[in-house]
């Protein structure tokens, strides 16, 4: 009897949704709208997703492999125990993205070590909350804002071009578009989160970025730019489900993020290229941030995407959910 194959899997892809001009409506309109697209990030040289399975995931992070909750991985795992069980580190405790636990390490383990993505060099450390100081899914956006930043200087290279990273974590996506020439506002309200941020960039010896470095909570830069009547080419949003500012400020995403979507909106112009928001560990579907953009760009024009951000598994077809986000772009 012949082997049967294994049906190949069919994931949608941003690509196929913007061949043609006619996927972007014209300033003064409604974006064109398209979901669910789900973009999928199989990894690079620094990061794989190994297996999954029973409630948590095993990562390779570098040259170290870690173990970490996730409620999403509810199948059975690939790899046998012994290769989990050779963890470098494993956080145990509460399974919810932001809740308390710790880290177990096997052997003798550094607080930081080097990685890099393109030309972007960064350090992994285990954090609080069982982060790393990296969210590999996000991959898909960076790749995705730096061709919108090539294509931009090919087509206007005198122009200056302006992009906003708030909540901006560990820099890499304000670096990368600096790379390409971008000059880059990061704010996020954490001075240790800053801190890291610039480690990253001496790190990766950028220190020659056009890159501003802010500590400020993000709701109160954006209201002051809105004010001051300052505008961005490109804005790229990756905010908590909660979080505090530096002077105790509450963001709770269900309640402040509408507010903030709105004051947004006027950051931008005719001209502007994109804007992103990502959201984690949220009990809602992609299709509520696609509404709020759809009614927060409802004359912008352009194309607006949502869906998920996964990541395929190594030496295998599954692939593990992330995030939901929604993106738009004028062209």
């Amino acid at each position: 009897m012949a082997k049967a194959t294994k049906p190949e899997i069919q994931r949608e892809t941003v690509l196929a949704k913007q061949i043609g001009a006619s996927a972007f409506a014209p300033y003064g309109s409604p974006p064109e709208q398209s979901w669910p697209v789900i973009l999928e990030t199989k990894g690079w040289k620094d990061y794989r997703l190994l297996d999954m399975g029973a409630g948590e995931k095993l990562e390779r992070y570098g040259r170290f492999t870690i173990v970490r909750p996730e409620p999403q991985a509810m199948g059975t795992r690939k790899l046998k125990d012994s290769v989990w069980n050779r963890a470098d580190a494993v956080f145990s405790g509460d399974t919810e993205e932001e809740g308390p636990g710790r880290w177990k390490y096997s052997g003798n383990v550094p607080e930081t070590w080097p990685m890099s993505y393109g030309p972007v060099r960064y350090n992994g450390r285990f954090m609080s909350f069982r982060h790393v100081g990296v969210f590999p899914e996000q991959a898909a956006h960076w790749d995705w804002v730096n061709g919108k930043v090539r294509e931009e200087r090919s087509r206007a290279p005198d122009k200056p071009l302006k992009i906003l990273n708030l909540f901006g974590y560990t820099g890499l996506a304000s670096l990368l578009p600096a790379t390409e020439g971008a000059q880059v506002t990061h704010v996020d309200a954490s001075k240790k989160a800053i801190g890291y941020a610039r480690e990253n960039q001496a790190l990766s010896g950028l220190d020659d970025l056009p890159i501003r470095w802010i500590c400020e909570d993000a709701s109160k830069f954006v209201a002051r730019e809105v004010r001051r009547g300052n505008t961005y080419d490109g804005i790229i949003l990756d905010p908590p489900k909660y979080g505090r500012g530096p002077k105790g400020e509450v963001w709770d995403l269900y309640t402040s993020l509408p507010g903030m979507l709105q004051d947004l909106r006027q950051l931008l112009t005719r001209d502007s290229l994109f804007m992103i928001l990502t959201a984690y560990a949220i009990r809602s579907s992609f299709l509520s941030i696609h509404e709020l953009m759809a009614e927060t760009l409802a004359d912008q024009g352009g194309l607006l995407e949502s869906g998920e951000l996964v990541i395929g598994e190594e030496n295998g077809d599954r692939a593990l959910s992330t995030s939901l986000f929604s993106r738009w772009s004028s062209r």
